[in-house]
């Protein structure tokens, strides 16, 4: 605060809830003093280890001698972190278009551009879609290129024969990072083998699973169709009874 010797009292508040409290330069009141230094003298706060929860809007609330206000000003204040490293992620879909994500740890409000090759994509590149935050080759995509996406996505999907050094970069107000990757097109037919190799595979795997099936099958009708040796109870019930009947005929 200027003149601050000529304010004998000032409130600070954050969001409405009091935060400091001084009087005649004597701090009454202070919930931040474990990580806040203040000046009294010069009207200086000090706030340290600033986090998330330190955004808002703080009210200077100045008073004179008798307790009358005489001013107030609000500042708004936002904290973000800033954005860390930036991973890029591409796959090769059916129909040969590349789907292409950027994905950044950390940082709060993103905000994404692509550039290829230094020139702006075209409507022969891109399948739906303007992205005009998106660049190729430090020019901004457009719906010539892709196939799909928006301004505030951080997925695009690009058309069949679109190739070049691709950067994504993301940004906030606090930092700038940026991933460069060369993509080339997806070989369409390559897929369709891919796909064709696993369609035979799951078939193979259901023919063995079928025979191996019938054989256990098989088996089992073989062990119940073995006739009953000697030994079995049923046998030797029936042999008691042929022995009774000679002997009776004796």
């Amino acid at each position: 605060m200027d003149s601050n010797s000529e304010i004998p009292r000032y409130k600070l508040l954050k969001n409405s809830l009091k935060i400091l409290d001084v009087r005649n330069n004597i701090v009454l009141h202070n919930i931040t003093q474990d990580r806040s230094v203040i000046f009294p003298c010069t009207g200086t706060f000090r706030l340290s280890d600033l986090n998330r929860n330190d955004s808002g809007n703080y009210t200077l609330q100045t008073f004179d001698s008798d307790g009358r206000s005489t001013g107030e000003q609000t500042l708004q204040l936002f904290i973000q972190a800033h954005v860390s490293s930036v991973l890029l992620l591409s796959e090769c879909l059916s129909q040969g278009e590349m789907r292409v994500s950027c994905f950044s740890e950390g940082g709060d409000s993103h905000q994404y551009s692509w550039t290829l090759d230094g020139r702006t994509l075209t409507d022969a590149e891109l399948l739906s879609g303007a992205v005009l935050s998106w660049t190729l080759d430090g020019c901004t995509l457009t719906d010539a290129e892709l196939l799909s996406g928006n301004n505030e996505s951080n997925i695009i999907t690009l058309k069949q024969h679109v190739s070049g050094s691709l950067v994504c970069s993301v940004r906030n107000n606090v930092s700038n990072v940026f991933k460069e990757e060369r993509i080339s097109t997806c070989d369409k037919s390559l897929l369709m083998c891919g796909l064709r190799g696993v369609v035979v595979i799951l078939l193979l795997i259901g023919i063995y699973i079928y025979f191996a099936w019938r054989k256990k099958k098989h088996d089992k009708a073989e062990v119940s169709a073995v006739p009953r040796t000697r030994g079995d109870p049923e046998d030797s019930v029936l042999m008691v009874e042929m022995s009774s009947a000679t002997y009776a005929n004796t």
